[in-house]
Order: C-alpha cells, then sequence, then structure tokens
C-alpha cells in the first residue's frame, strides 16, 4: 500500500520483514533463556540418572527457592547428557532463528528443534510460546489475504508502529517472569503463593506481547505492500 514505508530497522536487519524480526527474537530469546538456561541447570546435576521423564532443571542444591525447579521433559537417561543435548539445541535455535528462518524449510526445522528442545530438557513451558510463533512466522513473506480482510486498512499504520513497544515488553515481562521463576524475588514481602500468581501474570502478559506484536507486524507488512 505504501511503498515508501520500511519502518525503522536498519544496518544488518533493515532487510528483515516484521514477521521475521519476531520470530528471530522468540527463537533467541527461548532459545538462551530457557534451552540453554534449562541444560546449564541441568548439567549442574552431573552424570546421575533423572530416573523420570518429568524432572526438575533445578536440582535442590542449585535451588534459590522452594518452587524454583524449572520442570523439563527429557527423554535421556541422565542430568548430564540431558544437559549438554539441551544446550546445543538451545544454540542451534539461535543459529538457525538469525541466519536460517526464511529459508525453503526455514519453518519447518524452526519448529522441529524447539520441539527436539522440549524432549531433551529444554523447558516445557517455551511450548506455549514457539508454537505460536511458528504458526505465525508459515505467514512470512506469504500474501497474507486473509490477514487483509480482518485487519482494517486504516489500522495498518498504528498497527506497523505498534509492534515496536508491544515486542520489547513481550521480552521484558518474560525476563522479569523468568527472574521470579528461578530466584523467587520481586518487591514486597509476598508469600510463595502470591509469589508464584505474581509470576504467571508476568508470563501470560508476555505470551500476550508476542502475539499482538505478530498480529501488529502483520499491519506494517501489508502497510509496506
Amino acid at each position: 500500500m505504501n511503498k515508501n514505508f520500511t519502518g525503522t530497522q536498519s544496518g544488518l536487519f533493515k532487510d528483515w520483514s516484521a514477521t521475521r524480526t519476531i520470530a528471530t527474537t522468540v527463537g533467541v530469546f527461548f532459545g538462551l533463556f530457557s534451552s540453554i538456561n534449562h541444560g546449564i541447570f541441568e548439567i549442574l546435576q552431573g552424570n546421575n540418572p533423572t530416573d523420570n521423564l518429568l524432572i526438575n532443571a533445578i536440582g535442590p542444591m542449585q535451588r534459590f527457592w522452594a518452587e524454583g525447579t524449572e520442570p523439563a521433559f527429557t527423554i535421556l537417561p541422565n542430568y548430564l547428557l540431558t544437559g549438554i543435548a539441551a544446550v546445543l539445541v538451545g544454540i542451534a535455535i539461535i543459529l538457525w532463528s538469525i541466519s536460517y528462518l526464511p529459508t525453503k524449510h526455514g519453518r519447518r526445522i524452526y519448529l522441529a528443534l524447539f520441539i527436539l528442545s522440549f524432549l531433551v530438557g529444554g523447558g516445557i513451558g517455551q511450548a506455549f510460546f514457539f508454537i505460536p510463533a511458528w504458526a505465525f512466522a508459515t505467514r512470512m513473506d506469504k500474501p497474507l489475504n486473509g490477514w487483509k480482510k480482518l485487519l482494517p486498512q486504516r489500522s495498518w499504520l498504528f498497527l506497523a508502529h505498534l509492534w515496536r513497544f508491544t515486542l520489547p515488553m513481550a521480552v521484558i515481562l518474560m525476563l522479569i517472569g523468568l527472574e521470579m521463576a528461578i530466584f523467587g524475588y520481586f518487591p514486597g514481602n509476598l508469600s510463595i503463593e502470591e509469589l508464584m500468581n505474581t509470576n504467571m501474570i508476568f508470563v501470560f502478559g508476555s505470551a500476550i506481547m508476542f502475539v499482538i506484536s505478530f498480529v501488529a507486524g502483520f499491519g506494517q507488512e501489508l502497510l509496506s505492500r
């Protein structure tokens, strides 16, 4: 619609679409703060058997508070193998998200790497973020005809600027949620139940901001065509 509107991205990312930028952000964030983060704590538990498919990535010796366990799922038989695999897959997710997401099979492998991370101790909660991110990313460089009908043309300019606010907000909210999950700290004298509820508010808020970012990003792409 507006061929002169290209947004504010510059340098290395100047040719990236909004959808690619947001999906890459999800990939880098959860590759680092879910898969690699879980993996490091699992490695710290050493060459010990996991006993179950469901494990706590943070062991009793590394725990900062009672509920700071970071649940995970693994098909591998011990913590050391699980942790190494989670770290390696996390690195692969980051590299793939940055360099190969727009390729022919980029989105499929993006999803496959995240599923692999889930299976080798990279964290359970990330599934609520990478599945929507993958679904939105499948529309990358596509006509967006359905979204063109859903999003009124008069909203495109507003949406084109909105995602630049909601995306950083999503990251900040998730970082706060992650800090609370691991360290159990939040200002004020909160009980464990209150702390857990507050944590869920931040995580849920982050998920909403990511979804809004993708939808708003479509607005920019419609405006730019």
